[in-house]
């Protein structure tokens, strides 16, 4: 079965990865799509600790029809350890946007990819210094800087008070605290056929083994033992069936950091009756127009290598979309699921 794998990868220029090229990006800040009706803070707020979420990734997916020319899927979650729980999304927020070809923010034609890069367009509404997220929240001081909460206002002080009332040229630097490291997400549709069907379990399983031994299983051989235990090592799902078949299933390109396969099913790391079966028997449906929803794509728990936060954990983010895509105006939520791998006496 065809199906699309990502890859994380660092471009000596972050200004291609802005809303005028259409990216998917993993970390940095969202490019957002539709300028008009960006999400309020409210919406990207976590429901726990109050805090503000993370943009943690976005996928550019258009469909192919006139209300879905441009598409792209966002990934917020919140990073406050406290607020993660096993085998829950809590702390997540998808969000879809959609725009036909003749819209009033970008050009009908292809955005030029030679030269330098041009600027992000710009969005009707204020940004977030720290985040990149809608800031109704102005510095009380020079008024031309703005947040979208007093904590991220508070983050961003250190830095903004050095020219806070100045007309120096406002340049952006991320904080750590606030955005994971910045990377393209770059999309190929099976990259090898390294697992062709003729293979047995065994032989696969085998090659894999031979790849983590020669520590060539790429991003994962910078990862500590007890990193590389938590994720792939001998845990209780070491005899998962399902967690085997991840293990075969991604050996060939272990770099990957996302899945993406509209209408099929994520590969799950450990046996969905013991983690999210009851999520899976009442998927809600689209809260835009009551249809169904389904598997779109995933994020792997390969990119927890990248994100240089130990505090995150998760073995799958599977989001589900509308199946239809139906038209709407600016953001609306849709659907994650995580999966975790626990031991037998957590499940």
């Amino acid at each position: 079965m065809e199906i699309d794998l990502g890859f994380a990868e660092k471009r000596d220029d972050a200004n291609w990865l802005t809303n005028r090229y259409f990216p998917s990006k993993l970390g940095g800040q969202p490019a957002w799509l539709e300028l008009d009706s960006l999400p309020p803070p409210s919406q990207l707020q976590c429901s726990k600790c109050k805090a503000p979420k993370s943009f943690l990734a976005q996928l550019y997916a258009p469909y192919e029809d006139d209300f879905n020319f441009h598409r792209s899927i966002y990934v917020f979650l919140c990073r406050n350890p406290d607020c993660q729980q096993t085998q829950s999304a809590g702390n997540f927020t998808v969000l879809r946007s959609q725009l036909p070809l003749k819209n009033k923010f970008f050009s009908e034609e292809d955005p030029d990819d030679e030269g330098d890069p041009l600027p992000a367009i710009p969005c009707v509404k204020k940004l977030c210094a720290a985040c990149g997220c809608h800031a109704p929240h102005a510095c009380a001081k020079c008024k031309a800087i703005h947040y979208c909460s007093a904590e991220h206002q508070r983050a961003h002080w250190p830095r903004h008070k050095l020219n806070c009332g100045s007309s120096a040229e406002i340049t952006r630097d991320p904080l750590c605290k606030v955005e994971f490291p910045e990377f393209e997400i770059v999309m190929d549709t099976n990259p090898t056929k390294a697992l062709e069907d003729d293979k047995d379990d065994d032989a696969r399983l085998a090659e894999f083994q031979e790849l983590e031994a020669s520590g060539k299983t790429g991003d994962l051989s910078n990862v500590s033992e007890a990193e590389m235990d938590k994720y792939f090592g001998n845990t209780a799902a070491a005899d998962d069936k399902t967690f085997r078949q991840f293990k075969k299933q991604t050996a060939a390109e272990p770099e990957q950091i996302v899945r993406y396969k509209r209408g099929g099913q994520p590969l799950w790391i450990t046996d969905t009756a013991k983690t999210v079966a009851d999520q899976l028997q009442s998927l809600p449906s689209c809260s835009s127009c009551g249809g169904a929803r389904q598997f779109e794509f995933q994020i792997m728990p390969q990119t927890l290598t990248l994100l240089e936060d130990e505090n995150l954990d998760w073995g799958v983010l599977a989001v589900y979309t509308c199946a239809k895509s139906c038209p709407i105006e600016g953001y609306v939520e849709e659907l994650l699921i995580k999966q975790d791998i626990v031991a037998d006496d957590q499940s």
